[in-house]
């Protein structure tokens, strides 16, 4: 159950950027207890193991309810999953509708679209996973999702308030650290990583902790319902400090932006193989993202953790 993951002990450490994006603020000084988590993002080979066990189907691969969406359009009540497509060029990054669509037949086997298959990606990060499913394999697994806080001590591998898990230099020395968007977004990637999508665990420097891909290459879900970083009230026995802090209510979750079809949302951390210096720079462990539950897509995954018998409740 433990293979391949690291052992944490748990500390403080400041969570947040002031830098960046305001979901982000404030820094805040904050606790977590002890907990193992996985070297990597679960791989399609474990995943497929899951599956072959379990007989789990993903969200993808089943077809929408047009009666959980009011306005739906009975055509697109076909299993499928979000899919980017890289534009022909520049286009306005206030529509992200000119580089998602929604693609039928695209799921966790066919990542790439209906016609592809994930023979020869057996190491790369398992995607088109929305959260009901990640939570399905980590039960399966023995483990848990982490929380936003634990995700992001994890991330930061030591390195205390730093922009990003290996220092404060995006390429140090021109060093591609994670996979990531090089060039201007949705259309012109120049590749430097070497990579246009996913590319296999470990391909990157492990961070401090010995942690691989905590930055870009996907998206990865944590337990924690989106909301806007608040300060704790101090914990007893913390030192001071707040303890396992968790994030907002599944109310607060809901996105004001769809009032007819309201769907909770979870934080995603660590950016993915889209971000990019000229849109969404959350290549970084401070980083966060609101995801909505039901929703999967080809640039998000997960890994797990297990809590040290002390620590808090999923």
């Amino acid at each position: 159950m433990t293979d391949g993951m690291i052992h944490l002990p748990g500390g403080a450490f400041l969570m947040g950027s002031d830098r960046f994006y305001p979901e982000e603020a404030p820094v805040r000084r904050v606790q977590v207890d002890g907990f193992r988590i996985d070297e990597t993002p679960v791989t399609n080979r474990d995943f497929a193991r899951f599956v072959d066990a379990t007989g789990h189907v993903t969200l993808a691969e089943i077809a929408p309810d047009p009666k959980d969406y009011p306005g739906m359009d009975p055509a697109m009540a076909q299993a499928g999953s979000l899919l980017f497509q890289r534009t022909g060029g520049p286009v306005s990054l206030d529509d992200y509708s000119q580089w998602w669509q929604f693609s039928f037949g695209t799921d966790w086997r066919h990542p790439h679209g209906p016609d592809s298959r994930i023979e020869g990606l057996e190491d790369h990060p398992v995607v088109h996973v929305a959260y009901e499913d990640a939570e399905a394999y980590a039960k399966w697994a023995g483990k848990a999702l982490p929380t936003e806080a634990e995700w992001e001590y994890a991330a930061r591998g030591g390195l205390d308030g730093a922009d990003y898990a290996w220092g404060d230099a995006l390429a140090p020395d021109g060093k591609m650290m994670a996979n990531y968007w090089q060039g201007a977004f949705p259309y012109g990637n120049t590749l430097e990583d070497g990579y246009e999508r996913t590319s296999p665990v470990r391909t990157y420097p492990a961070n401090g902790r010995g942690l691989y891909d905590m930055i870009g290459n996907v998206w990865e879900w944590t337990t924690d319902w989106f909301a806007q970083p608040r300060i704790e009230r101090k914990a007893k026995g913390s030192c001071c400090v707040p303890a396992n802090p968790r994030g907002g209510t599944k109310r607060e979750s809901l996105d004001p932006a769809s009032p007819t079809a309201p769907v909770p949302r979870k934080v995603l951390k660590g950016g993915s193989h889209l971000c990019a210096p000229n849109y969404c720079q959350r290549y970084r462990p401070a980083a966060r993202h609101p995801q909505a539950v039901d929703s999967a897509t080809s640039h998000i995954g997960f890994r797990c953790i297990i809590r040290d018998k002390k620590g808090i409740r999923s």
